[in-house]
């Protein structure tokens, strides 16, 4: 992983749009080893792409404009995607571009299918995830079996994972390396509005749920893992307009049940907007530097 990504740690951020709105987060952990996934069509792509190659974009397949892609795969070393059927299509555009090209997957058929496509890496994303999901499919280490023993391509573990134990164990269970998204909702430098980080340090395991609520306006409707408290709030709130998100200076409209996540700039009824968060979400306890985060996490990698 480590040499296919340009990284020093087997450690990569996952991508967050709200969290990840400015190239901050993204830049931090590179600077600290890791490897940052940035979110597709961020305003500040060129930002982060001078300043470090240990990046990559994410795609959401059914809302991709295939514009975006050629202005990624120009910029980005790594581009990967998400909530569609593996493309050769799109592996090739990003292969043509001397890119590096990766897909997540939920289960050991879509991983096969992946690297049938032509893919150099898959990232096995559990049902302990924080965020959307294809399906509600196997726990990680059920996942993470399966795929390691369909593909010989390496494998990303993701979920589920915010210490140097959890860090550990997906390695020893065969991953190559490990995807952490809810860890980082409470860096620093993190964009995710301060409601949004506050209610995940509060929150243990079990305040999460995975939920079919946050798809309003979503051509392609699915499941997704949330606060339980954010799923109450949305269900008491007597309007259906929730908030309004600031983007690119334009002012979008969050309706009640609507599946954007609070970015800092968000107004409206915060708590009951799409606060995503994994399983992992017991493990955060604190505000931190991403550069901390990324040295605890490695203290589980062996040899770092």
């Amino acid at each position: 992983m480590c040499a296919l990504l340009q990284c020093r740690l087997p450690i990569q951020l996952a991508p967050m749009g709200s969290v990840s709105a400015s190239p901050t987060l993204a830049a931090a952990v590179a600077a600290a080893g890791g490897h940052a996934m940035y979110p597709a069509l961020a305003p500040a792509l060129d930002a982060l792409a001078a300043r470090t190659r240990a990046f990559g974009i994410n795609f959401i397949v059914p809302f991709m404009d295939p514009g975006s892609l050629e202005l990624a795969t120009a910029r980005a070393p790594y581009v990967d995607f998400f909530l569609a059927d593996p493309d050769p299509r799109l592996v090739a555009a990003v292969h043509d571009a001397g890119g590096v090209c990766g897909w997540q997957v939920e289960s050991a058929a879509e991983a096969r299918a992946a690297e049938a496509a032509g893919c150099d890496l898959v990232i096995a994303k559990s049902l302990e995830s924080g965020g959307r999901k294809r399906v509600a499919g196997p726990s990680l280490l059920p996942l993470l079996d399966a795929v390691r023993g369909a593909v010989s391509v390496p494998v990303v573990a993701a979920g589920g994972i915010a210490t140097a134990r959890g860090v550990a164990a997906a390695l020893a269970a065969g991953a190559d390396g490990v995807r952490v998204g809810t860890r980082f909702i409470a860096a620093t430098e993190s964009d995710a509005h301060p409601a949004w980080i506050a209610a995940v340090i509060a929150a243990r395991a079990e305040d999460t749920v995975v939920s079919t609520a946050f798809n309003a306006g979503l051509p392609q409707p699915g499941p997704h893992r949330v606060l339980r408290s954010a799923l109450a709030a949305a269900e008491a709130l007597a309007s259906e307009q929730a908030g309004v998100m600031r983007m690119a200076g334009a002012e979008i409209a969050i309706p009640r049940f609507g599946p954007q996540p609070p970015a800092r700039d968000t107004t409206g009824a915060i708590e009951a907007m799409a606060l995503y968060a994994g399983e992992s979400a017991g493990a955060v306890t604190a505000r931190q530097p991403a550069a901390e985060i990324v040295a605890e996490l490695a203290a589980g990698v062996p040899g770092a």
